[in-house]
């Protein structure tokens, strides 16, 4: 964690490489403890999708986005919003059993405020889930 402008802390874990033009995680100063955590996919550290099943992106994307609440000192249950950006929404609907064995394995019984939203497309071209989530610490 380190001390950003006006108070905020950016949270970049070692696990997801350096950050290029952004930062995954912005805390609120204290006083309010909010944690903004930046659209998590399932590139590698090197910045690169290497996986193109859809039920192994959603979680990878997933396991990142809590590697930065955890980071920040929260846990599953500190996340209060989460977004979730697909490039095909009929692959997410033929995926919920899988998908939500990862989320009971990954989130326990934490079900914050959600959308789901299906894109044309992710940064990445290989990209097919996306995950952003906002945080309570």
């Amino acid at each position: 964690m380190t001390a950003g402008a006006s108070g905020w802390d950016a949270i970049n874990p070692d696990e997801l490489g350096p950050p290029k033009g952004w930062t995954n995680g912005m805390l609120a100063p204290a006083g309010g403890r909010i944690l903004f955590v930046a659209g998590q996919d399932a590139a590698t550290a090197e910045g690169v999708v290497e996986e193109d099943d859809f039920v192994a992106q959603f979680d990878i994307a997933l396991r990142k986005t809590l590697a930065v609440v955890r980071d920040a000192g929260g846990d599953a249950s500190s996340i209060g919003r989460m977004t979730v950006f697909v490039t095909d929404l009929d692959a997410y609907r033929e995926s919920r059993k899988s998908i939500g064995e990862i989320w009971r394995a990954r989130m326990d019984c934490n079900y914050p405020a959600m959308a789901l939203v299906e894109v044309s497309r992710l940064v990445d071209p290989n990209g097919k889930v996306e995950i952003e989530t906002t945080a309570v610490i």
